[in-house]
């Protein structure tokens, strides 16, 4: 089992790689394509990645290496029962505001993600539309939050309610390996 990658070590490495998004943002890409409907075993997702945060160009091995390591990941989040999803933001220690920062980058990279894959929200239940409306309010989020007990847990609900809807998602569009494996038999 190799170390769960974290968002300072995947943004950092995004930025060296002249990536200019955080991990916030790329996790929620993955996870709000694959809760978007998109086939666990695609592989068109590294395109519009590329397409979505680095103008089109191809990734290099490492940058390309790192996010299949974190595909991979959020995939097994995903099947794991037990809501094992961890969203990709700041630890604890980080001051609030970078926190809620990267939980609005998440948010939009989610709808962004989704947003590539479900086109026809009018087939979705109202318990997602209503998550993807929340969504939108949160990723519009401004106002800085006091470094307080109060904001804390604010943020610590919000977070936990980003984390449960998007498994709601997941749960009601998301393809499990089951449904890729029905489709086609492979002729390799």
């Amino acid at each position: 089992m190799e170390k769960q990658l974290d968002y300072d070590s995947v943004s950092n490495k995004l930025s060296q790689h002249g990536i200019i998004v955080d991990g916030a943002e790329v996790h929620g890409i993955l996870v709000g394509m694959l809760c978007g409907g998109m086939s666990l075993t695609d592989r068109n997702w590294l395109t519009a990645l590329s397409e979505t945060i680095n103008q089109g160009d191809k990734f290099n091995d490492a940058t390309e290496y790192l996010l299949t390591s974190l595909f991979n990941q959020v995939c097994q989040q995903l099947l794991e029962p037990e809501f094992a999803l961890q969203l990709m933001v700041p630890d604890d220690q980080t001051p609030i505001n970078d926190r809620g920062t990267a939980l609005i980058n998440w948010v939009q990279g989610f709808m962004l993600g989704f947003g590539l894959h479900q086109q026809d929200l009018m087939q979705c239940s109202e318990d997602v539309k209503e998550a993807l409306e929340d969504f939108a309010d949160i990723s519009r989020m401004e106002e800085p939050m006091d470094a307080d007990e109060e904001s804390e847990k604010a943020l610590f609900e919000v977070m936990e309610y980003v984390k449960i809807s998007a498994i709601l998602c997941y749960s009601e569009l998301g393809q499990s390996l089951l449904d890729d494996q029905q489709e086609k038999p492979s002729v390799h």
